[in-house]
């Protein structure tokens, strides 16, 4: 088994704050801006991983997290498809 070094996430905007959520390992936190969603998002990984066997996970050691950000399409209208 290959071990991962990225633990991989997205962050969403919600209605009144971001959202990011790690695809590799269950965690999910909240901020009110950017740098404090990625903070957060840090801080949880970490305390969600401590003491535990990094290889459990399917991760290397000294993981990094992968961020994605999702962003809706600004003046993007689906054409109606005619058949």
């Amino acid at each position: 088994m290959t071990l991962q070094h990225n633990i991989k996430a997205v962050i969403r905007k919600g209605e009144n704050n971001f959202v990011a959520e790690c695809l590799d390992v269950a965690v999910v936190t909240q901020g009110s801006t950017l740098d404090e969603t990625v903070a957060n998002l840090q801080e949880v990984v970490g305390l969600h991983l401590e003491g535990e066997d990094l290889a459990d996970f399917g991760l290397a050691p000294d993981p990094r997290i992968l961020l994605t950000f999702e962003v809706e399409l600004v003046n993007a209208k689906a054409k109606a498809l005619v058949w």
